[in-house]
Protein backbone atom coordinates (compact mmCIF):
# COMPACT_ATOMS: atom_id res chain seq x y z
CA UNK A 1 0.00 0.00 0.00
CA UNK A 2 2.85 2.41 1.10
CA UNK A 3 4.76 1.39 -2.37
CA UNK A 4 1.21 2.79 -3.83
CA UNK A 5 0.62 5.97 -2.51
CA UNK A 6 4.74 6.93 -3.41
CA UNK A 7 4.05 6.21 -6.66
CA UNK A 8 1.17 7.65 -7.40
CA UNK A 9 2.79 10.83 -5.24
CA UNK A 10 5.59 10.60 -7.95
CA UNK A 11 3.23 10.03 -11.03
CA UNK A 12 1.45 13.26 -9.58
CA UNK A 13 4.37 15.70 -8.73
CA UNK A 14 7.27 14.39 -10.45
CA UNK A 15 6.30 15.58 -14.39
CA UNK A 16 5.37 19.18 -12.81
CA UNK A 17 8.67 19.43 -11.48
CA UNK A 18 10.23 18.79 -14.72
CA UNK A 19 8.41 20.53 -16.91
CA UNK A 20 9.39 23.67 -14.49
CA UNK A 21 12.34 25.89 -15.78
CA UNK A 22 15.21 27.45 -13.21
CA UNK A 23 13.72 31.30 -12.91
CA UNK A 24 16.29 33.64 -14.60
CA UNK A 25 17.84 35.64 -11.89
CA UNK A 26 16.08 38.97 -12.09
CA UNK A 27 12.75 37.24 -13.29
CA UNK A 28 9.74 38.15 -10.74
CA UNK A 29 7.55 40.53 -10.12
CA UNK A 30 9.47 43.72 -8.46
CA UNK A 31 8.42 47.02 -7.28
CA UNK A 32 10.66 50.59 -6.99
CA UNK A 33 11.19 51.76 -3.17
CA UNK A 34 13.51 54.13 -3.60
CA UNK A 35 14.34 56.58 -6.89
CA UNK A 36 17.65 58.93 -6.60
CA UNK A 37 18.53 61.00 -9.48
CA UNK A 38 20.91 64.13 -9.94
CA UNK A 39 24.80 64.17 -9.32
CA UNK A 40 25.99 63.10 -5.61
CA UNK A 41 24.26 63.03 -3.26
CA UNK A 42 21.58 63.12 -5.28
CA UNK A 43 17.67 63.71 -4.61
CA UNK A 44 16.28 60.12 -2.85
CA UNK A 45 12.40 59.90 -3.11
CA UNK A 46 10.25 57.31 -2.55
CA UNK A 47 7.87 56.32 -5.59
CA UNK A 48 4.36 56.17 -5.99
CA UNK A 49 2.51 53.19 -6.56
CA UNK A 50 4.39 50.91 -9.01
CA UNK A 51 5.13 47.80 -10.29
CA UNK A 52 7.42 45.52 -12.82
CA UNK A 53 6.89 42.26 -13.96
CA UNK A 54 10.25 40.61 -15.90
CA UNK A 55 9.52 37.21 -17.30
CA UNK A 56 12.03 35.30 -19.54
CA UNK A 57 12.57 37.45 -22.10
CA UNK A 58 9.83 40.78 -21.60
CA UNK A 59 8.66 43.30 -18.82
CA UNK A 60 5.99 45.68 -18.46
CA UNK A 61 5.98 48.37 -15.97
CA UNK A 62 3.82 51.13 -14.77
CA UNK A 63 4.29 53.85 -11.86
CA UNK A 64 2.92 56.85 -11.11
CA UNK A 65 6.07 59.44 -10.87
CA UNK A 66 4.73 62.14 -7.95
CA UNK A 67 4.68 61.74 -4.03
CA UNK A 68 1.85 63.62 -4.45
CA UNK A 69 -1.57 61.72 -4.69
CA UNK A 70 -3.07 62.38 -7.72
CA UNK A 71 -7.09 64.65 -8.13
CA UNK A 72 -9.82 62.00 -9.16
CA UNK A 73 -11.32 62.85 -12.60
CA UNK A 74 -15.25 63.03 -12.07
CA UNK A 75 -15.98 63.37 -15.88
CA UNK A 76 -12.66 63.54 -18.26
CA UNK A 77 -14.53 64.42 -21.53
CA UNK A 78 -15.01 67.55 -19.69
CA UNK A 79 -11.70 67.72 -17.48
CA UNK A 80 -9.27 70.89 -18.22
CA UNK A 81 -5.81 70.30 -20.28
CA UNK A 82 -4.20 71.22 -16.94
CA UNK A 83 -6.38 68.73 -14.76
CA UNK A 84 -5.79 65.81 -17.28
CA UNK A 85 -1.69 66.81 -17.12
CA UNK A 86 -1.40 66.31 -13.25
CA UNK A 87 -3.99 62.82 -13.59
CA UNK A 88 -2.22 61.88 -16.60
CA UNK A 89 1.45 63.10 -16.61
CA UNK A 90 3.42 61.36 -13.66
CA UNK A 91 1.89 57.52 -14.96
CA UNK A 92 4.53 55.89 -17.07
CA UNK A 93 3.06 53.12 -18.92
CA UNK A 94 5.88 50.49 -20.91
CA UNK A 95 6.47 46.99 -21.86
CA UNK A 96 8.62 45.28 -24.34
CA UNK A 97 11.59 43.03 -24.50
CA UNK A 98 14.90 42.56 -22.66
CA UNK A 99 18.45 41.51 -22.55
CA UNK A 100 20.92 40.35 -20.41
CA UNK A 101 24.55 41.24 -21.51
CA UNK A 102 27.05 41.24 -18.56
CA UNK A 103 26.31 43.22 -15.69
CA UNK A 104 23.79 45.09 -18.41
CA UNK A 105 19.98 45.47 -18.88
CA UNK A 106 19.03 46.36 -22.42
CA UNK A 107 14.87 47.39 -22.42
CA UNK A 108 13.15 47.84 -26.15
CA UNK A 109 9.73 49.35 -25.55
CA UNK A 110 7.25 47.62 -27.58
CA UNK A 111 4.20 49.66 -26.37
CA UNK A 112 4.59 52.38 -24.27
CA UNK A 113 2.80 55.46 -22.81
CA UNK A 114 5.11 57.65 -24.37
CA UNK A 115 5.46 57.23 -28.32
CA UNK A 116 9.03 58.46 -28.41
CA UNK A 117 9.99 55.41 -26.66
CA UNK A 118 8.72 53.03 -29.36
CA UNK A 119 10.57 54.16 -31.98
CA UNK A 120 12.72 52.45 -33.96
CA UNK A 121 16.28 51.31 -32.40
CA UNK A 122 15.38 53.22 -29.21
CA UNK A 123 16.68 51.10 -26.16
CA UNK A 124 16.83 51.96 -22.48
CA UNK A 125 20.21 50.54 -20.79
CA UNK A 126 20.81 49.83 -17.17
CA UNK A 127 24.08 48.48 -15.11
CA UNK A 128 22.31 46.17 -12.82
CA UNK A 129 22.84 44.56 -9.48
CA UNK A 130 21.43 41.74 -7.66
CA UNK A 131 21.47 41.47 -4.06
CA UNK A 132 19.19 38.64 -2.71
CA UNK A 133 15.51 39.99 -3.50
CA UNK A 134 16.89 43.56 -3.84
CA UNK A 135 17.53 44.43 -7.63
CA UNK A 136 19.57 48.15 -8.12
CA UNK A 137 19.05 49.34 -11.37
CA UNK A 138 21.75 52.42 -12.43
CA UNK A 139 20.55 54.49 -15.81
CA UNK A 140 23.48 54.14 -18.53
CA UNK A 141 21.09 55.33 -21.52
CA UNK A 142 17.92 56.35 -21.96
CA UNK A 143 15.89 57.47 -25.66
CA UNK A 144 17.85 60.55 -25.97
CA UNK A 145 21.54 58.85 -25.82
CA UNK A 146 23.64 58.72 -22.38
CA UNK A 147 22.49 59.47 -19.47
CA UNK A 148 24.19 62.24 -18.10
CA UNK A 149 22.16 63.00 -14.89
CA UNK A 150 22.44 59.66 -12.30
CA UNK A 151 19.30 57.86 -12.13
CA UNK A 152 18.96 54.89 -9.43
CA UNK A 153 16.03 52.23 -8.67
CA UNK A 154 16.02 50.38 -6.09
CA UNK A 155 13.72 47.50 -6.78
CA UNK A 156 12.65 44.68 -4.06
CA UNK A 157 11.02 41.57 -5.18
CA UNK A 158 7.55 40.32 -4.27
CA UNK A 159 6.84 37.83 -6.04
Amino acid sequence: MNLRISCLWAAAFIPAAIGQSARGPIEGVWRAVEVTHGPAPGVTIKPGPNLAILTARHYSRIDVQTEKPRPLLTNPGSASAEELRQVWGPVVAEAGTYELTGNLITMRPVVAKNPAAMAPDVSIVYSYKLEGNTLTLVAQRDLHGPVSSPLIVKLVRID
